[in-house]
């Protein structure tokens, strides 16, 4: 447990390949996937400027630890694209979420942290802070106040109750 940001809920892993990455998974028993391809987001800034990334993203839980996986799918500046062109491909962040994301956002740039990244999707405000110049994962807060954390309760739920049929599944 952090005492800035709470309990980890998500590790997040920037991959090459989604569908093989998911099946991968689902072989170690993990499921089912729910996946978008393309992500549609609001809009996204990298380093405090637009940017025109486009991704698609899978997730599953494993107990209360929801499992993302991201995979680029253009050029466009992005912590994902710097991840995989360093030669990583694997656990990229933790992330934290806040049913009052502003007062975390606020919270975390008060103590120093920048961001690096920050968008939204479907009004859900995501952020990641510039943790790169440390050794680690970086670490992103995210928005669950709304839609969004009541889907991420439903996707968990499913997975609870999982029998292994049906592992991989197109969300949207």
């Amino acid at each position: 447990m952090s005492r800035i940001f709470g309990q980890i809920n998500q590790i997040g892993y920037v991959v090459r390949d989604l569908h093989a990455v998911m099946e991968h998974w689902v072989a170690q028993g993990v499921g089912p996937w729910f996946y978008m391809d393309p992500v549609v987001t609001d809009y996204v800034r990298y380093r405090g400027a637009d940017s025109g990334m486009k991704m698609a993203a899978a997730v599953a839980n494993s107990g209360d630890i929801q499992i993302e996986l991201i995979q680029p799918l253009n050029d466009e500046p992005s912590l994902y694209k710097d991840f995989l062109d360093a030669g990583r491909e694997g656990a990229q962040h933790v992330a934290y979420w806040t049913a009052d994301y502003q007062e975390l956002y606020d919270r975390a740039l008060s103590l120093g942290y920048t961001v690096a990244q920050e968008g939204a999707i479907q009004g859900g405000r995501f952020a990641y802070l510039d943790t790169e110049t440390h050794p680690g994962t970086v670490i992103e807060i995210s928005d669950v106040g709304g839609a969004k954390g009541e889907v991420f309760a439903a996707l968990r739920d499913l997975a609870a109750g999982w029998d292994g049929n049906d592992p991989i599944r197109e969300f949207g």
